[in-house]
C-alpha cells in the first residue's frame, strides 16, 4: 500500500513539475493525466474489494451459514449519508476550482450517483419496475 502511495506522490511530483516547465496550457491536459490515474488505482481497489466481498459470500454459501445479510442498520445509512454531505463540500470546491461549472456537476454527479448505488444495495428491489395485476385491482405487484 506505501508503495502505492509513493508512486502516486511521485506522479503528482512529476506532474506538478511538467506544468512549470510547460505553462497554463497544458495545466488541463496534465490534470486530466493524472486525475485518470488516480481513477484507474480507485477502479482498482474497488474492483479487488468487490471481488473478495464475492469470495467471502460464495465461501459463506458454500459452508452452508446463513445468506449474506442484504439489509444495513439505519446507523449505517445515516452515516453513509452524512460523509456523503461532508464530503461533498470538498469535492464540491476542487471541481468547481478547477473545471468551474462543468467541475462541479461532475463532481455532484459522482456524488448522487454513489448514493443511489448505496440505496440500490440497501433497498435490492427499489428500482425495479412495478406493473398494475389487473385494470380494476388497485395493488401493485413487482
Amino acid at each position: 500500500m506505501e508503495a502505492r502511495d509513493a508512486d502516486l506522490k511521485k506522479e503528482l511530483d512529476a506532474t506538478l513539475q511538467a506544468r512549470r516547465e510547460l505553462g497554463e496550457e497544458y495545466e488541463s491536459a496534465l490534470v486530466d493525466s493524472f486525475l485518470e490515474k488516480v481513477d484507474q488505482r480507485i477502479d482498482g481497489a474497488v474492483e479487488r474489494r468487490v471481488r473478495r466481498r464475492l469470495a467471502e459470500q460464495q465461501l459463506q454459501v458454500a459452508r452452508g451459514s446463513r445468506a449474506p445479510k442484504t439489509g444495513d442498520s439505519w446507523g449505517e445509512r445515516f452515516g453513509f449519508g452524512l460523509v456523503s454531505l461532508v464530503l461533498a463540500i470538498p469535492l464540491s470546491a476542487i471541481g468547481g476550482g478547477i473545471a468551474h461549472l462543468e467541475g462541479l456537476l461532475t463532481a455532484w454527479a459522482g456524488i448522487v450517483g454513489v448514493n443511489v448505488v448505496q440505496a440500490a444495495r440497501i433497498t435490492p428491489g427499489l428500482f425495479r419496475r412495478r406493473r398494475r395485476t389487473t385494470s380494476q385491482d388497485s395493488e401493485w405487484e413487482e
